[in-house]
């Protein structure tokens, strides 16, 4: 490459300063008029639903859907910032692949059926009340009362909030089952 002259015109030197800071406007017209999908939208602070941390997150939504999911800055937790599951959250909510009915694979079977949720309630139920009445355990082989259920388990899902968390585990101690933890743990 030539070296630039004495006016500083040629070479490297001249086409950066030809160039660079000089062209006229280099945002179209269209660029002008975008503005962002996020504006006008209704600015909800929420928690990622995943593990414990408690990362807040802004939930942007207009006409009642949610178009965006972020880390809330203002957080002294995360401030703004997300991990890959928390800033793939909006996934949760707008995933063309997402299952929205029950499916439900029969015992040796090699296929999915769909079924109604009131069926699968009903077929939830009826296992749990089975199971537990066919191992409840009243008494120790001592005799002291302890009324437990040790053939039931349960792992949470960290999607849930606290109040729904908290009625979960009363109704799991009220059954009796003792096995309970929480996938935010692990």
């Amino acid at each position: 490459m030539a070296t630039a002259n004495s006016n500083g015109t040629g070479g490297r030197e001249g086409f950066l300063k030809r160039h660079i800071g000089f062209v006229p406007n280099p945002i179209s017209k269209r660029s002008h008029q975008l503005t962002a999908r996020t504006q006008d939208a209704r600015v909800t602070v929420s928690v990622c639903p995943y593990c414990g941390v408690g990362c807040s997150q802004l939930v942007y939504s207009k006409a009642g859907k949610v178009i965006n999911i972020e880390g809330n800055p203002d957080s002294p937790i995360n401030g703004g910032h997300l991990c890959p599951k928390g800033a793939s959250t909006y996934q949760l909510i707008n995933n063309p692949n997402r299952p929205t009915t029950v499916l439900y694979r029969a015992p040796k079977s090699d296929h999915w059926e769909t079924r109604p949720l009131e069926w699968a309630m009903d077929r939830i139920a009826q296992l749990v009340k089975t199971t537990r009445d066919a191992t409840f355990q009243m008494t120790n082989p001592e005799g002291t009362r302890i009324n437990r259920c040790e053939s039931i388990g349960h792992i949470g899902g960290a999607t849930l909030d606290n109040e729904e968390n908290y009625l979960i585990l009363k109704l799991w101690r009220a059954l009796g089952i003792v096995h309970i933890t929480n996938q935010a743990r692990i």
